[in-house]
């Protein structure tokens, strides 16, 4: 297994094209050389002591880069962080060694209950201030920056007094933490919510950007759902084309967790936003 630098907010890597890491395509992606470059895995997937997941993971990882993408972190809970998550978390981390380790900007859960979503954090000043100090208590505990990903949203707060971009990037520069921008995400809530994903992508930190995101999302006519299971819709290419106008050559993951394709397709859809950032940089 080739060692991997943990990933400073101002050196990244550029890793190339990837994508999530699904049980469907497990036999393929160990029986022959794929046409990605690195995959995203779960980490709450993986989080076990032994067993099949496990051992792909590692046989994976031998071949490819990997990073660590977590769904349960929730950094902006008002619950005390879980030191047992945190464990496996690091136990993982050492096994695989990943390129870096993303969650999502988002509570899950209060008083030990655990609603299995990503909620929408409130952005004011109080709630900045909380998820700096637990973005560093986290980066200690695991001896390494990490990554946060803004997530889709369909409610607000009526407390926020502040833009979610604005306030994405005041942790990433506040708790010294990198940036997993999520360009489908950005569509959806600024389509949820009524602004402009452009001034969302202009307003990020080009050095606090370590990867992107896309997607595909469902159209219910009066919202937009974050469902993973269609392609890259072409509102969703365009503004991709423009973050990578803006951020440069970023790592760029396909996800895509429902109506899981045949892995050629999915394969087409990460060849594709290839060649979407190559044509971008050439413009």
């Amino acid at each position: 297994m080739a060692p991997q630098a943990t990933c400073p907010p101002r050196q990244r890597r550029f890793l190339g094209h990837g994508v999530g890491l699904r049980r469907d395509h497990f036999d393929r992606i160990l029986s022959a050389p794929t046409g990605v470059d690195w995959f995203e895995a779960i980490s709450e997937n993986f989080m076990v002591p032994g067993g099949r997941p496990l051992d792909i993971l590692r046989r994976v990882r031998r071949d490819y880069p990997v990073v660590l993408h977590g769904v349960s972190l929730s950094i902006g809970s008002t619950d005390p962080l879980d030191a047992d998550y945190l464990s496996r978390l690091q136990t993982l981390i050492r096994a695989i060694e990943p390129a870096w380790v993303t969650d999502h900007l988002c509570w899950t859960g209060v008083s030990g209950v655990n609603s299995h979503d990503l909620l929408p954090m409130p952005y004011t000043e109080e709630a900045l201030a909380h998820v700096v100090r637990r973005v560093q208590q986290v980066q200690e505990r695991l001896g390494r920056r990490i990554g946060l990903e803004n997530p889709s949203s369909y409610l607000t707060w009526t407390a926020s007094t502040i833009t979610e971009w604005d306030f994405l990037a005041a942790v990433a520069e506040r708790a010294d933490c990198g940036i997993m921008l999520d360009v489908n995400n950005v569509f959806v809530s600024a389509r949820n919510h009524g602004f402009d994903p452009a001034v969302y992508v202009d307003a990020i930190p080009k050095d606090r950007v370590w990867q992107f995101h896309l997607a595909g999302h469902s159209d219910h006519g009066t919202h937009l759902l974050d469902t993973h299971d269609h392609p890259v819709r072409e509102e969703v290419w365009d503004l991709y084309r423009r973050a990578v106008r803006r951020f440069g050559t970023v790592p760029t993951l396909i996800e895509w967790d429902g109506n899981i394709p045949a892995w050629d397709r999915l394969e087409a859809e990460s060849r594709r936003a290839r060649e979407v950032m190559r044509d971008a940089l050439a413009a």
